[in-house]
């Protein structure tokens, strides 16, 4: 197998209907679900938009954006077997999915880093809240 991604092994002929009729059918999964695409995204913007003024919102505002276009460029790619349309689509959707994975990181870390101050600090002497006051409630 070849090792550059997107290259047929030298011993594969391809000409243009085939690769035409092989994106095709490549594309017909992420086809299927363009409806799904397209409302995932919508309600990424939708849900950004209120938070965009405190510039976190950008983020899934720009992810509603990836999966609108992904979900335009894998009907582009399904209808014609356009090689560009179908790699584009592909494309929006890797990005989405590292930006949703380095997301996820950054809240696991962020979440970790509380969870130690949260059992570290009391040992030292420094509470947040005393124990006291939720015994009371």
């Amino acid at each position: 197998m070849s090792s550059n991604p997107g290259t047929y092994p030298p011993n594969v002929i391809i000409n243009n209907q085939s690769e035409s009729d092989f994106i095709r059918e490549a594309a017909l999964p992420l086809y299927q679900s363009r409806g799904w695409l397209k409302f995932v995204g919508i309600m990424m913007i939708l849900g950004g938009i209120p938070s965009a003024l405190a510039l976190v919102g950008i983020i899934p505002i720009w992810q509603g954006v990836l999966l609108m276009q992904a979900a335009s460029s894998i009907e582009t790619a399904a209808n014609t077997g356009q090689r560009y349309a179908f790699n584009s689509a592909m494309s929006n959707i890797k990005t989405f999915f590292v930006v949703n994975g380095v997301l996820m990181l950054i809240g696991v870390i962020v979440g970790l880093l509380i969870a130690c101050l949260m059992v570290v600090l009391p040992l030292v002497g420094i509470s947040l809240f005393s124990f006291q006051d939720l015994l009371n409630y």
